[in-house]
């Protein structure tokens, strides 16, 4: 196998080779490309995402910065948002749902290191995949460690640390994270009232401009 192949198979690999250093050229800088953008440049950002991901939707909008290894092992729905100063180390693949947001500094790495440590100082290391479902929140400052999945619906406090894998329509949270409670059915009603309240006062306050304007 080549270099890239091991890596990809979650085998030990040399990150040095000529094929792996170009792709990393290539990520590096689309991302440098991407960072130096302006907020009025969103289609210009679109296009630099589409050739810097794996596969990416058109409709994902993440904030300079942006740090990548490679770029091109991720994959991302529709419908993703990022804060500031996302890092994803891709040495693994990361795919990433629909209707996802991350906080601020949210960090994935899918990198490991030998715990020997002669191997380790050898240069030889190794990937994990992340996946992380649809209708994912992860608050800012998280770290997603090797080998995570993030279940459908999931809430991560900001802060946590994941080193384990979390399951579905739940909340967690804590270095590390571990799940604290389910969501239930009373959140969806909650929440969905909230949000009823809110339009109907919306509403009201566009009837009361349209009976000001015509008196």
């Amino acid at each position: 196998m080549s270099e890239k192949e091991r890596m990809l198979s979650g085998e030990l690999y040399l990150a040095q080779g000529k094929e792996l250093r170009a792709m990393r050229q290539k990520g590096q800088q689309l991302v440098r490309l991407f960072n130096g953008t302006t907020e009025e440049e969103k289609e210009y950002r679109t296009q630099l995402l589409k050739k810097l991901f794996g596969k990416v939707a058109n409709d994902v909008y993440i904030e300079p910065t942006l740090r990548v290894d490679y770029g091109q092992n991720i994959t991302i729905g529709g419908q993703f948002y990022a804060n500031f100063d996302c890092v994803m180390i891709d040495v693994a693949p990361i795919t990433i749902g629909n209707n996802v947001m991350f906080g601020p500094r949210v960090c994935l790495y899918t990198a490991g290191h030998p715990i020997d440590p002669t191997v380790r100082n050898s240069g030889l290391e190794f990937g994990t995949p992340i996946t992380i479902g649809d209708n994912v929140w992860i608050g800012g400052s998280a770290v997603i460690n090797p080998g995570v999945t993030i279940g459908d619906n999931v809430i991560i406090g900001s802060g946590s640390v994941v080193t384990k894998s979390i399951p579905a329509n739940t909340v967690a949270v804590g270095n590390p994270c571990r799940v604290i409670r389910d969501i239930t059915h009373e959140d969806k009603a909650f929440w969905e009232e909230k949000q009823a309240a809110y339009w109907s006062e919306i509403a009201s306050e566009q009837n009361d401009e349209v009976k000001g304007g015509s008196n």
